[in-house]
């Protein structure tokens, strides 16, 4: 049940971004700050230990995951550069590499749902009786 609530904010935020489920780079994306988000220590060698992991999962090699995933990268660059900066913490002068991505959306997702607002998303709390 868990792991169908990470999948759903990471498919969430992967839309909010502007990358959609069209492209096979979406789910290797996805399947990628998954595994990262189960062990942090897979962003320090994402060629050795993510892409060949994710790799297998989806039966095809690893720098197809590579090249699939710097697409998406570049899609969410392109898409919703304002919130990719929002999540970073910080002005983005360039696109950040793989690595890069995969942390910032692994730490977003770590800080949970308020960090994932963008502006104009304040909910309002029910008023207290």
């Amino acid at each position: 049940m868990e792991q169908d609530c990470c999948k759903t904010a990471i498919y969430d935020l992967l839309y909010r971004l502007g990358v959609t489920a069209n492209y096979t780079g979406f789910f290797h994306m996805a399947c990628a700050v998954s595994l990262c988000l189960e062990q942090p220590k897979r962003l320090l060698l994402v060629t050795k230990w993510l892409y060949p992991e994710v790799a297998k999962h989806y039966g095809t090699n690893w720098k197809a995951v590579e090249r699939n995933i710097r697409s998406m990268n570049e899609i969410a660059w392109q898409e919703n550069r304002p919130l990719l900066e929002k999540l970073a913490h910080r002005q983005l002068t360039q696109k950040p590499r793989n690595a890069q991505m995969l942390a910032i959306l692994v730490s977003a997702l770590e800080a949970g749902p308020l960090a994932l607002r963008e502006p104009g998303d304040e909910t309002t709390e029910p008023a207290k009786n």
